[in-house]
């Protein structure tokens, strides 16, 4: 069994469309879903605004890397192609694998290239953290610490503030 945090996030097409996309794929492995956040483009400042969200899943048979292949999945059913020359470019659906925790509860660390985790940005990006917080409030990125901290006193505080919460965009999961 794993449980494992994921970011969502789209700035083409219908956004909450896509992001509901990315609830319906991965389906019962859902467990809680965050309030939706309007934010600025990240890493690649000429695009339209994102919608993000964080989901907490867990699935009694998936290891570290299925999340990655669902991840995938549910970008691909949102149409989402990547454009190799803007890494941080626009997209429909953007699903991040952002950390892992295996059956004994200790979070999963890997260096692979294609899988590294925890994310090694989640803990500059307010996108992330923010919702985070609103599914687990004392939550920790495995060796980072407080979320709260993070998105309070480190790198993405500033980015904090140009979140705008859409309350009126509401995610539900089906679980």
């Amino acid at each position: 069994m794993t449980r494992a945090v994921l970011s969502l996030g789209s700035n083409l097409g219908d956004r909450l469309g896509n992001l509901r996309t990315a609830l319906a794929t991965l389906g019962d492995a859902v467990l809680v879903v965050s309030g939706v956040y309007e934010t600025p483009p990240w890493g690649d400042v000429e695009q339209p605004a994102y919608l993000n969200a964080v989901l907490l899943v867990q699935d009694d048979a998936a290891a570290p890397r299925d999340w990655l292949e669902r991840a995938r999945a549910a970008e691909a059913a949102a149409g989402r192609v990547r454009d190799p020359q803007r890494r941080f470019g626009p997209r429909t659906l953007d699903v991040d694998v952002i950390a892992v925790w295996g059956d004994d509860d200790e979070p999963v660390l890997s260096d692979d290239p294609e899988l590294t985790l925890p994310h090694p940005r989640a803990h500059l990006r307010a996108f992330v953290l923010r919702p985070w917080i609103d599914i687990q409030p004392y939550g920790r990125l495995p060796g980072h610490g407080w979320l709260t901290d993070l998105l309070t006193a480190g790198p993405a505080a500033q980015d904090a503030l140009d979140l705008r919460p859409r309350p009126e965009l509401a995610l539900e999961s089906t679980a």
